[in-house]
């Protein structure tokens, strides 16, 4: 069963924020309508707050057994008065046959799990003036000046440059839905790309974080096209960086009465899952 409750904030995301906190629920699990934006008014005067419609699956309620007409009719029986039990004046102690002890069956001690090995990925050193040793002194100096001991391992793929960050406390890189991540990405793109006529393309990953996020949009995606084709509404989701939205848009892109577009301006850019009034044949 749906059902959805609204929430309001200073901005639209603390609105979301807001919901998924009273509601317990991580984002992927619920979808989000925006109802209204915010507005700032002017010097303060005639301010409005973001308001959203977060939308969610609730378990539905097992119907309560009615009674039927007979069992509502019927009365019930007074309780028969217990005849009182006649005791002897001297009664005398009945010997009990004494009891065979069983033998006490030993738990064994269950057997712990083998641990499974950590995979642990062989990283080749970079060649000496190679764009790749160019782009791990990059990295290198800049998680340092993050106070990260993370170490970055870079290699080249088919079509990009692809980096590993590995070590401890991975998600202080991370950042926020992968915030952090995009913007080591965004500054290691930018200094080996200076001085190049050719752009090199760097991709800038930690813990297989991206390719966990783009499944968890996968499944957004398919999920919210569903409630748009059962309810025949759009439906905005948050804002998105332009590969996540690109995602979505190649999920979505061979589902059928279901179409997607892009609006509003970065960083606050959005998908608009839509229904549409004509299914593809």
């Amino acid at each position: 069963m749906e059902k959805f409750i609204t929430a309001t904030g200073k901005t639209v995301d603390l609105a979301i924020e807001a919901a998924l906190d009273q509601l317990k629920m991580d984002r992927d699990s619920v979808s989000v309508e925006i109802l209204e934006n915010p507005k700032s008014g002017f010097l303060g005067l005639g301010a409005v707050p973001a308001k959203v419609k977060v939308t969610y699956e609730a378990p539905d309620e097992a119907p309560k057994p009615a009674l039927s007409s007979a069992s509502r009719s019927k009365p019930k029986k007074a309780a028969e008065p217990k005849q009182e039990e006649v005791k002897p004046l001297n009664p005398q102690p009945k010997k009990e046959a004494p009891k065979a002890e069983k033998p006490r069956q030993e738990k064994k001690p269950a057997e712990p799990k083998p641990a499974q090995p950590k995979v642990v990925r062989e990283y080749a050193p970079a060649p000496e003036g190679s764009t790749e040793e160019k782009i791990e002194v990059f990295i290198k100096g800049l998680l340092e000046h993050m106070g990260s001991d993370a170490v970055p391992h870079a290699w080249k793929d088919t079509d990009c440059y692809r980096v590993d960050l590995v070590g401890e406390s991975l998600g202080m890189l991370i950042g926020r839905r992968g915030e952090t991540l995009d913007a080591i990405q965004h500054l290691t793109n930018y200094s080996i790309n200076r001085d190049n006529s050719k752009r090199t393309r760097i991709n800038v990953d930690a813990e297989c974080y991206r390719e966990k996020r783009e499944e968890s949009l996968k499944r957004l995606a398919m999920k919210v096209a569903g409630k748009v084709v059962k309810y025949r509404r759009n439906i905005t989701l948050e804002p998105m960086n332009a590969y996540e939205r690109h995602v979505i848009h190649a999920t979505l892109q061979d589902v059928p009465d279901v179409t997607t577009f892009s609006t509003g301006s970065e960083p606050n850019r959005r998908v608009v899952v839509s229904f549409s009034k004509y299914s593809q044949e």
